[in-house]
């Protein structure tokens, strides 16, 4: 960990092959016994140093073989291309889990669990979300096709709000949880149908959630 300070303010999507409750959240292991797992983020406010990091987006398709402490997993990590190239170094650094504490945040704990990490790609995020709507897309030409909506109960057909609230978590304080579609391409392939999907604002820096 070098001495680089960063913050990031910012609203995530995220959606994974478990069942809409996500053990992983309650220290369980994942419901299929693997983790695949998208997501975007859009930054509001952030820096990386001196480096404004203000209305930036960046995503990454994961796959591991196994619960993420097991490790062997893969990833590949993709930036804004509206981003300059100081711009870019620091997000790759962020999202790396570099000039990060171990254990303070998901970039630093889910990179350490690589055991193989594609070149970074360069390209236009399509990325939107409403955290209480409980609604995202996510696309990326080539690699990223995903969806978030609301879980609906199965009865009435009513959509159906919960969240949790993690105490001393390392990615968000509190996120609404929903359902989402992911199609990822590319070097790391896969479907994910109806599954568990969060919807969280992020306040994340070198140390944890602020």
């Amino acid at each position: 960990m070098t001495e680089t300070k960063w913050t990031l303010q910012g609203r995530e999507f995220a959606n994974c092959n478990c069942s809409y409750g996500c053990p992983c959240q309650f220290n369980g292991l994942p419901t299929n016994g693997n983790c695949w797992a998208v997501f975007g983020i859009e930054i509001d406010r952030g820096h990386h140093g001196a480096i404004r990091l203000d209305g930036l987006r960046m995503a990454a398709i994961f796959k591991y073989p196994g619960p993420i402490h097991k490790g062997n997993g893969e990833a590949l990590r993709i930036v804004d291309k509206r981003a300059n190239e100081a711009q870019r170094r620091a997000l790759l650094r962020i999202m790396s889990g570099q000039d990060t504490k171990p254990g303070a945040t998901m970039f630093q704990i889910f990179a350490s669990m690589l055991s193989k990490t594609y070149d970074p790609v360069y390209a236009d995020i399509d990325f939107a979300v409403d955290i209480d709507q409980r609604r995202a897309h996510l696309k990326v030409a080539g690699y990223i096709d995903q969806r978030g909506e609301p879980i609906l109960n199965p009865v009435s057909g009513k959509e159906h709000r919960i969240r949790i609230e993690p105490v001393g978590g390392f990615e968000f304080k509190k996120a609404e949880i929903g359902r989402g579609w992911t199609k990822a391409m590319g070097p790391i392939s896969y479907e994910l149908a109806d599954t568990y999907g969060q919807f969280a604002h992020l306040h994340l820096c070198q140390d944890g959630i602020v």
